[in-house]
């Protein structure tokens, strides 16, 4: 666990996880709250799903590199 822990820090696994969570955060937003946003009726709620949906792709983004990282080289494809 611990070993796992220190890669999901690393900057480069961090960074990869916030490229895909705004990117990603934000076509669910649009896709799910967009008429929400439109309208103006921003609630607590809706400001907690808006967050959860970008909190979603980063874990997602994080947990598969870290994956791919701690496999072993043998499990790879071949060229």
């Amino acid at each position: 666990m611990r070993d796992w822990l220190r890669i999901a820090s690393r900057h480069d696994v961090v960074m990869r996880g916030l490229r895909v969570g705004v990117v990603v955060g934000t076509i669910l937003v649009v896709i799910n709250q967009g008429g929400t946003l439109l309208s103006g009726q921003l609630t607590s709620e809706t400001l907690w799903k808006i967050f959860m949906t970008y909190c979603v792709p980063y874990g997602v983004s994080t947990y598969a590199s870290v994956s791919a990282i701690l496999s072993p080289e043998d499990e790879t494809l071949p060229p």
